[in-house]
């Protein structure tokens, strides 16, 4: 348990931070883009799990 504990505490908020916004944008845009229903479709989980990420990793240490 402390093992995963440890692997827990070695995350850093930086580049979880720019995976969490790369998620959402590419939820923007594919939100934006006229050619695909199924990419439209799914363009609003796609930011919500981006936002709920970020919200997660804005607790992570710096």
């Amino acid at each position: 348990m402390s093992d995963l504990l440890n692997r827990f505490m070695r995350f850093r908020r930086g580049p979880w931070e720019n995976l969490a916004t790369l998620v959402i944008a590419a939820g923007v845009l594919m939100l934006m883009q006229p050619l695909s229903l199924t990419l439209y479709t799914w363009s609003f989980a796609t930011m919500l799990a981006g936002t709920v990420m970020f919200v997660i990793v804005s607790k992570f240490p710096e």
